[in-house]
């Protein structure tokens, strides 16, 4: 599944074959489908593992949200490792989703799941910033988190082609400064990338 993961992350599901996994997996054809049915079979199970790496890297940041500081620490950390990754690749699950979803149902439906799980995810750790006291009991972390995703996903996809982070950072900094508006006390003022301070508003 490793094997298959990052062939698929590099040359995509169409563009990885069965026996271009066995070969780099090191195991015979016969191990494969043993386990797995076929290749969309396999491709579910990529997801699957797709869907839980990243959520290793990032529920332990977004568990222990309690703090705008904290909010930010995470947004750096997801722009760091696209930094490191050089911006190439895009997502695993927003790659993916692209290619498979109006040929594959069963893919897209593993897809949307693995979606939601990370959506759920920011939400949890939006809903533990309410219980801290740091949002409002009027901020809504289901359609927040929904947001942060979908700028994520966005700010991930200009930064696969324009081979920077600008975008991801402009988008993960416009819902935090959103959030903002929930805020109990207003935060202080971070500056951005471009030296300036992003606003923080609150109603």
């Amino acid at each position: 599944m490793r094997a298959a993961a990052e062939l698929m992350f590099r040359h995509g599901a169409t563009g990885t074959s069965t026996p271009a996994v066995r070969d780099a997996a090191g195991v015979s054809s016969s191990q494969i489908y043993h386990y797995f049915t076929d290749k969309e079979a396999l491709t579910r199970a990529v997801i699957a593992l797709q869907t839980e790496t990243i959520l290793d890297n990032q529920t332990a940041l977004l568990s222990r949200l309690d703090s705008f500081e904290a909010l930010r620490n995470w947004r750096d950390v997801v722009v760091q490792v696209e930094r490191d990754l050089e911006c190439v690749g895009g997502c695993p699950l927003g790659s993916l989703s692209s290619e498979l979803s109006e040929r594959d149902p069963h893919a897209r439906q593993a897809l949307a799941e693995g979606f939601m799980q990370w959506s759920s995810a920011i939400r949890d750790g939006l809903q533990h910033m309410i219980e801290q006291g740091v949002l409002r009991d009027d901020a809504d972390p289901e359609r927040l988190s929904l947001a942060m995703l979908a700028a994520l996903q966005g700010g991930l996809l200009l930064a696969q082609s324009q081979r920077n982070t600008a975008a991801l950072e402009a988008g993960l900094d416009a819902i935090i400064e959103r959030i903002n508006y929930h805020a109990v006390v207003a935060p202080p003022t971070r500056p951005t990338g471009r030296g300036k301070a992003v606003p923080q508003v609150r109603k």
